[in-house]
């Protein structure tokens, strides 16, 4: 990459707060340092206390500043990192300072940008490092940081590896005697195609369970109306957000609450009770009910009395449990949140759902939506490489390769300006 801007970013979050810090990045911010911290010489990685004065010497504010030297930093570059007290008279004053030190504000993405460009990181790091930003939940950390620190391009790496190994192979088969060539060669690689392309359609079979890791798990409470859908929503949020009242069809909309449960994240939302209504705005409540109970991952369907068909793959909830006297049925939890009954039993019910639609999916590679159209490219030309062999392994060759370049696009090893530019541009400034 050809750039040798300085750039700076405000890399903590904007407004009042007791520390911020700026980032600056350049090919040679030594004398920019020294400048900052009034020393002939430093050390890098060594925090240094300082006033901080601009070119009036008027004092801007007391700082830390540290020196992170090229090659051992984020982007590969220089780094200096000021530590500020968090008005924004202050950060505004540094912004000041560097942009007549010849330094200019950083686009978004920037700074990963320059760590890729400088390989400290590959894109799928960067797509790790998004998901972490990102984060609410424990859940949502663990699997960002396992792209993060490398460990799906370890994989991602070990698939292209052996891709180029297959292509280079039944290249070879064309120009060499067979003398030459390991015996079989021509069985090993057809073995070894059809054995990755198994194990990329089984890693890929966790898409939807990481997508709902990073996106959020959708639970819808379904019912009648005035079963207490909204009673047990709100008990379940812990606030009083969906109005509660004895009035039968009360919920007209979709109400929802993002809430962490045992370390994922969860979209809970309340929908309007299903009869057969006059109203215009409760026949639009109705229908927004079914949408989004199509697309929920887990549905409880709440009740006051026992349904005659008890549907294995939803929650089944008899609420108002405190008006029955038979509560006998092992298949449904019996809720009241008059007494606060039930509502450990339905927890714990939601969290062991949870884990089996997850089907262990941590120990897969994370895969967004990028990742994704990208693997299923892999997966197309490996199956028509496999499928279409004739004997000619001139175009077995050419469709691994075109496999290999779909995986090598998840790295950025092969990829376009565009790939890269919809990347970063999903970062912050100071990343």
């Amino acid at each position: 990459m050809e750039n040798n801007d300085n750039i700076f970013a405000l890399s903590s979050a904007p407004g009042k707060s007791g520390v911020a810090v700026v980032r600056i990045s350049g090919g040679d911010l030594g004398d920019l340092f020294k400048r900052i911290i009034d020393k002939k010489e430093f050390e890098s990685r060594h925090a240094y206390f300082t006033n901080f004065r601009d070119n009036n010497g008027e004092l801007i504010d007391q700082c830390i500043a540290i020196f992170f030297a090229a090659p051992n930093s984020f982007t590969g570059e220089d780094i200096i990192e000021i530590h500020s007290h968090g008005a924004m008279a202050v950060i505004n004053k540094i912004f000041d300072f560097l942009r007549e030190h010849n330094c200019r504000i950083a686009t978004r993405g920037e700074f990963s940008r320059r760590a890729f460009y400088n390989n400290k990181m590959d894109l799928a790091d960067v797509d790790g490092l998004i998901a972490l930003l990102d984060a609410q939940t424990d859940k949502q950390r663990a699997i960002a940081l396992k792209s993060l620190t490398g460990k799906d391009s370890k994989i991602y790496q070990n698939w292209r590896e052996q891709m180029i190994e297959i292509s280079a192979y039944a290249a070879a088969i064309l120009d060499y005697d067979s003398d030459d060539l390991p015996a079989n060669i021509d069985k090993k690689i057809l073995s070894q195609a059809q054995n990755l392309l198994d194990e990329i359609k089984t890693s890929m079979s966790g898409y939807r369970a990481t997508r709902a890791i990073q996106n959020g798990f959708n639970i819808v409470l379904v019912g009648e109306t005035n079963v207490g859908k909204s009673s047990i929503f709100n008990k379940l949020v812990g606030s009083n957000r969906a109005i509660v009242s004895s009035i039968a069809g009360t919920t007209r909309d979709v109400v929802s609450q993002q809430i962490d449960i045992d370390g994922y994240l969860v979209n809970l939302s309340d929908t309007a009770g299903i009869r057969d209504a006059s109203d215009t705005i409760e026949k639009i409540g109705i229908e927004r009910t079914q949408a989004e109970a199509d697309k929920a991952d887990l549905i409880i369907h709440v009740y006051n009395e026992l349904p005659e068909i008890i549907n294995e793959n939803e929650i089944t909830v008899i609420n108002k449990s405190d008006l029955l006297k038979d509560k006998s049925n092992k298949n449904v939890i019996y809720t009241s949140v008059k007494n606060n009954d039930g509502f450990d039993i339905l927890l714990n019910t939601i969290k062991t759902k949870m884990h089996e639609l997850m089907g262990g999916s941590e120990s897969r590679i994370a895969i967004n939506e990028r990742t994704y159209e990208l693997l299923n490219e892999t997966v197309f030309e490996l199956d028509t490489a496999i499928k279409n062999y004739d004997g000619n392994y001139d175009i077995f060759a050419e469709h691994v390769r075109r496999g290999g370049d779909s995986i090598g696009k998840i790295l950025g090893v092969i990829t376009t300006n565009e790939i890269a530019d919809a990347t970063f541009s999903r970062l912050c400034l100071g990343k």
